[in-house]
This record gives structure tokens, C-alpha cells and sequence, in this order.
């Protein structure tokens, strides 16, 4: 652990540019923004549509891709990473100091927005205080599993934006909503199921069940542990980067 502390500062610093930081502060306020304007032109916000549709579906995974491929990718991308890996700590350190920044910082800003915008909306859809707690922390659990993918997926390629953006615009947003079949391979989904069993709400296809949902992430967060550790401690440093 100790080992580690010096691994997150220096990612920290890395990560946590100041244009950047104000960006994804803006991104993450979205929800809070929808259902304050919704309250201010007369209506009653819908905590679960908008969570759901604004939160699960868009704010969350774009903040873990932005910290999780700047968290290891802009180092590998830039050389900087060079100087942590000529020294004498193990491969599988740096991944996971690099997933422990880019989830805490995602789950730093998915909480306390999932809470506001829960206790901001009423009506007779509006979640209780247990229920808004209990998506805030699903929430956060669907943001963890999507950063440490892209983490993973940016020790592979320096393309991990793109790649990760295609992920979630293209594969979660079109092919798992199409394809039943695909629903196991979306971190979406599964953070949907979470949700659902979270708030009893009933969606149309049903969603994943709390079993499948959790074993999801799990396995997710899991996969991008081995996999990213196999190809940290396969990555070569030519002589010409030293």
C-alpha cells in the first residue's frame, strides 16, 4: 500500500488538469441542471427516468472514460510512464493505482450528483432517501467497473478514447438495445439491472437480475486487472526511450 501512495499522487496530478477538471465537474452537473430547469418551468422530475436515461446511459461512463484512459494513456502516450516502469515496482502496482484514481475520481463526482438529483426531484415517482443511497452506491459501482476497463483497454492502444467512446455510443447505446443476446457484455446494462432491483422499477425488455447484474461487474472489473496486468508487464522499454 504504501508503495501505491506515491503512484496515486503523481497519477492524480496527471489526471486532474484543471481544464479538464472543470469539464467533467460540468458533465457530471447534468442531471442536477435537467431536473433543476424541468422544477423551474412548473414540472415534477422523474428521478428514475433521469438517472437512468441521463445518468447510467451518458454522464457516467463518459466521466470513466475520460479519467480512465487519462489516468495510464496519457503517460504511455507521452513517455512519462517510462520513468515508473524502469523502476523496481511491480507492473500490476501502477494498474492499479491508475484504476484506483480513475474510479474514485468517477465515483467522487457520480455520487453526490445521483444524491442531489434524487432528493431534488417529487411527485409520486420520487425515490425515497434509502432508494437514492442505494443508486448512488450502484452508480458508483457501474462507474468503478468502467474505469478500470479503461484503464485495461489504454494499456493496449493509444486509441482508447476512440475505441471506448465506440463502446459506449455504439455497442451500448445501439447493439445492446437491439440485440438481448448482447446485454451480457454491457457494463450498462448490468448497472441498469442494479438500478432496477434498486428502485423496483419495471422496464421493458426486463431488465438483468441482481445475480447476473453484480457477477457483470465483477467480472469486468476482474478482466481488466489480469488482462491490463498481462500487457503492463509485457510492455517493453526500447533503448532509444531511455
Amino acid at each position: 500500500m504504501i508503495t501505491r501512495m506515491p503512484l496515486i499522487a503523481v497519477t492524480l496530478r496527471g489526471v486532474l488538469g484543471r481544464r479538464r477538471t472543470w469539464l467533467m465537474i460540468l458533465l457530471a452537473s447534468l442531471p442536477v441542471l435537467v431536473a433543476l430547469l424541468i422544477r423551474a418551468g412548473g414540472g415534477q422530475p422523474n428521478a428514475t427516468t433521469i438517472l437512468d436515461t441521463l445518468l447510467i446511459r451518458t454522464v457516467m461512463p463518459l466521466l470513466a472514460l475520460v479519467f480512465g484512459t487519462a489516468a495510464l494513456g496519457s503517460e504511455l502516450e507521452d513517455g512519462t510512464a517510462i520513468y515508473l516502469m524502469v523502476k523496481p515496482i511491480p507492473r500490476w502496482h501502477i494498474l492499479l493505482a491508475k484504476m484506483a484514481v480513475a474510479a474514485s475520481l468517477t465515483i467522487a463526482l457520480v455520487f453526490p450528483v445521483t444524491v442531489l438529483t434524487g432528493l431534488i426531484t417529487d411527485g409520486r415517482d420520487a425515490l425515497s432517501l434509502a432508494e437514492i443511497l442505494g443508486y448512488a452506491l450502484v452508480v458508483s459501482a457501474g462507474g468503478a467497473a468502467y474505469a478500470c476497463a479503461f484503464v485495461a483497454l489504454s494499456a493496449f492502444t493509444g486509441r482508447a478514447l476512440i475505441l471506448g467512446l465506440g463502446y459506449v455510443l455504439l455497442w451500448e447505446g445501439v447493439l445492446s438495445g437491439l440485440l438481448e443476446g448482447t446485454r451480457f457484455l454491457s457494463i450498462r446494462q448490468a448497472s441498469l439491472g442494479l438500478a432496477a432491483q434498486v428502485t423496483g422499477n419495471v422496464t421493458t425488455p426486463p431488465a438483468l437480475d441482481l445475480a447476473t447484474s453484480a457477477a457483470i461487474l465483477v467480472a469486468v472489473v476482474a478482466g481488466a486487472i489480469l488482462l491490463g496486468s498481462m500487457r503492463l508487464s509485457r510492455f517493453e522499454i526500447r533503448g532509444s526511450d531511455g
